[in-house]
């Protein structure tokens, strides 16, 4: 079924084949994705949604000559097949494959590298700049999912590019999902554009268009055919009142109208956006029909569309299911996420608190400081967002909440390790980026259990809070019936010692008691302390251990530079205490996606490396425990 698709080894060969043989093409790129994605897991439903655009993308500009900037770029998995990446394809988010998203290191045909949204239209508008100030002639074209638009940047980009360039092309890719069902005023206005019955008249521009593809006779027809005049809609839609020139809603799957609109897009000097209506997850009806599910998912049945059941839950699931806990409790407890129900797991509070829910929409920055908002007045919320996510609002965090020490709770799923989604999702900064803050308090959970326990004492607690989680599940631990508040800045010491101090941050935690294992066995007494809290440090709790032993060895999954160890470190020095500190944890580089356990072992942060990184240090410790024995033999 893939004859067409096999001969693509550039978007060269796309301009050869005529429009029959590209419709083909599409029904092979369609089955493709949906076997090829089957095994490997990913974003497909955003990609069935965009194989005609891209396709016809390829066929009107000339990459990399041309450039093509895609918003969050999830759904580049059509430009890669089309990019000559057709036989690499079965990698794709596997160890050593291709990543997930567009990467600049990829392919020459990759602009752009994006994982975040919003970002599409500010750096397309700064391509188009450049080529401006260079004398250049190529086109850049940005393609932007609707959901795109409730984010800041989109707009501040949108209110520059006038003002800045004669030249450029937005791609309106109009499928009313992002992750969920899009939310607030811009889904619904685009809603209505693209369901109005009803058009007063039609731009001259519009109507040169229609006329293009069909002559004089069109311009009548074009009111009554919807791929050519549902919505070649009259002025005052928001873009041009940006003054960008707006053309559509177009039937996104119309390849010939696709063709020759970008042909016609092609041609003019302004900056124009074609809004096009695309069907998320088309072709393959279970995606059709389970939208959120099929938005990104692991390995699933190409038939039926069945993924194989977790059994265990997650931690966003045990998050969601505590939080709704505490909300019956605290009728001050809201919920708030920024378009991320699914991925947070809070669409399982939703049904209970409904009136206590808020989706914002891919608006970070604005989620936090509306948080902020209702914690002035008396209300507790816990933000859900992704920690990747939340590097966008750090300014919010520091301006709006923290220096107001106002009670919200920041819980940061995906803290650590992202696994296949790769360095754009890797969750490795937060510690680095929120242990500076003053007020804030900063806790991670061994377990699910203690993870249910964190969020009542963030509840409780009159100031911000922030707690990291990591993707997927945990230990297996049941949470009790009722949570307990934890003692502030209070470590949990699960194993006494008095050679070394294994400190294993939440997730690290099986590993700091498989390295405490490993050094009994050579008759090292090793204590386990589950800090618990990243800030308030349990300043006495080091103290303490400093003083029975004469080696620290701390374990986190996130970067050495700022991290956990580094806090140790710190009060350490602080506190002029004679122990040496040996840190294990991500190097200063961005880590690249593949499966965790694998990554872990690469990069060194298992029980086995960290023995081996210590190992110059135990030497030490031994010599000194033989001499103490070597004394007390004496006396």
């Amino acid at each position: 079924m893939s004859e067409l698709l096999e001969r693509i080894q550039s978007p060269a060969d796309v301009k050869r084949l005529s429009l029959v043989e590209l419709e083909r093409l599409a029904e092979e790129i369609r089955e493709r994705l949906i076997v090829g994605v089957a095994k490997t897991g990913g974003h497909i439903g955003p990609n069935l949604g965009v194989v005609e655009l891209t396709l016809a993308m390829h066929y009107v500009f000339d990459t990399p000559t041309d450039s093509f900037v895609f918003d969050v770029s999830h759904q580049a998995y059509v430009h890669k097949l089309l990019t000559g990446r057709e036989k690499e394809f079965e990698t794709i988010r596997q160890p050593g494959g291709l990543n997930g998203f567009m990467l600049r290191t990829e392919s020459p045909h990759d602009s752009y590298g994006a994982g975040h949204a919003g970002t599409a239209l500010s750096a397309a508008l700064g391509m188009a700049v450049a080529r401006d100030m260079a004398g250049g002639s190529e086109h850049v074209v940005a393609l932007a999912g609707d959901a795109a638009f409730t984010n800041g940047i989109s707009f501040e980009a949108l209110n520059n590019i006038a003002a800045q360039t004669k030249r450029l092309i937005i791609v309106l890719n109009d499928n009313a999902w992002s992750i969920d069902k899009n939310v607030g005023a811009i889904s619904e206005y685009f809603h209505k554009i693209a369901t109005s019955p009803t058009f007063v008249s039609l731009h001259d521009t519009a109507a040169e268009l229609v006329e293009k593809f069909g002559g004089k006779a069109a311009r009548h027809v074009a009111r009554k055919v919807e791929e050519a005049a549902k919505g070649l809609v009259g002025r005052g839609v928001i873009f041009e009142e940006f003054g960008l020139s707006y053309y559509g809603p177009i039937d996104g799957h119309n390849l010939p109208l696709l063709i020759e609109t970008f042909k016609f897009l092609k041609q003019q000097n302004k900056p124009v956006v074609l809004h096009a209506i695309t069907q998320k997850g088309r072709g393959f009806q279970p995606a059709l029909e389970k939208q959120k599910k099929f938005h990104g998912l692991g390995p699933y049945d190409p038939e039926t569309g069945e993924t194989k059941p977790t059994g265990q839950k997650t931690y966003s699931e045990i998050f969601a299911e505590s939080l709704t806990r505490l909300a019956t409790m605290n009728d001050k407890v809201v919920a708030i996420t920024a378009a991320m129900p699914n991925g947070t797991a809070l669409d399982l509070f939703r049904p209970h608190h409904p009136k206590r829910y808020f989706d914002v929409g891919i608006a970070e920055e604005h989620a936090v400081i509306f948080a902020a908002g209702m914690a002035t007045k008396g209300f507790k919320p816990f933000c859900a967002i992704y920690s990747t996510f939340l590097q966008r609002a750090f300014d919010q965090v520091v301006h709006d909440v923290c220096l107001q020490n106002l009670p919200v709770v920041f819980c940061m799923d995906r803290g650590g390790l992202s696994g296949d989604d790769g360095p754009t999702h890797h969750g490795l900064f937060d510690i680095s980026y929120l242990r500076g803050v003053p007020n804030l308090v900063h806790m991670v959970p061994k377990d699910e259990d203690e993870l249910a326990d964190m969020m009542y004492t963030a509840m409780l607690h009159a100031g911000p809070s922030a707690i990291r989680y990591p993707r997927g599940t945990g230990p297996g631990v049941a949470v009790k019936a009722a949570p307990v508040a934890l003692e502030m800045g209070k470590a949990e010491v699960l194993r006494d010692g008095c050679d070394v101090a294994v400190w294993g941050l939440g997730a690290m935690l099986p590993e700091a008691l498989r390295l405490a294992d490993m050094l009994e066995q050579e008759g090292i007494r090793a204590a386990v302390i589950n800090p618990r809290f990243v800030k308030p440090l349990d300043a006495g709790c080091v103290a303490e251990f400093a003083r029975k032993c004469g080696v620290f060895i701390t374990l986190e999954d996130h970067v050495l530079a700022g991290g956990f160890g580094s806090a140790v470190l710190e009060t350490v020095n602080e506190l002029q205490l004679p122990v040496e500190v040996v840190r294990v944890g991500w190097p200063d580089e961005f880590i690249e996606h593949g499966k965790v356990e694998a990554l872990r072992a690469k990069y060194g942060l298992t029980a086995e490396a960290a023995l081996e990184k210590a190992a110059p240090y135990l030497k030490r410790v031994s010599r000194s425990a033989s001499q103490q024995a070597g004394v007390k033999a004496l006396a």
